[in-house]
């Protein structure tokens, strides 16, 4: 069973969830890739989320390049959140490339968007977040991501699909 299929049996187990403190939902590994969830709502139609994040063993030791690579499949699939992400920075020494939104949501008074983070120390990791910024005060908060069942559903085949 596909990871996607297990989260669409999971959702409606949560139905009716709302919480502060998110409940973590960790998929059964598939095609050695492991995917967790940080749930903090949950209802018939959609759902809000802390973190998304996937770890793929298999990319242990694996060039920078191939981090690069999966960074430009992931920006280029992955359009129909609510702006769109392009690789923004790179970091060869860290083994790490920043993903964020091209141009951030500024209807809140600051701005929100989308952060994926991609790494290759110890095998591959993924972790997406949204993040609030507002120019009135120092730093930036961490704000969950909303989306429909649907769309949840493929996130996680194109995040699958995406996989060196």
């Amino acid at each position: 069973m596909s990871l996607s299929q297990t989260l669409s049996q999971e959702l409606p187990r949560l139905i009716g969830l709302n919480s502060t403190q998110p409940t973590t939902v960790t998929l059964p590994t598939t095609d050695g890739v492991d995917m967790s969830v940080d749930f903090t709502i949950v209802d018939t139609l959609s759902c809000a989320f802390r973190e998304l994040r996937m770890e793929v063993p298999r990319l242990a030791g694996a060039s920078f390049a191939m981090l690069e690579h999966w960074a430009e499949d992931l920006s280029k699939r992955i359009t129909y959140l609510l702006e769109n992400i392009g690789p923004l920075e790179f970091d060869p020494t860290t083994q790490q490339v920043l993903i964020r939104s091209k141009s951030p949501d500024l209807r809140t008074g600051g701005a929100k968007y989308y952060e994926v983070l991609l790494q290759c120390q110890s095998g591959g990791h993924f972790v997406l977040r949204r993040f609030h910024s507002d120019p009135a005060q120092c730093g930036r908060d961490q704000v969950d991501l909303t989306m429909t069942h649907e769309t949840l559903l493929k996130l996680v085949e194109d995040l699958l699909a995406t996989v060196p």
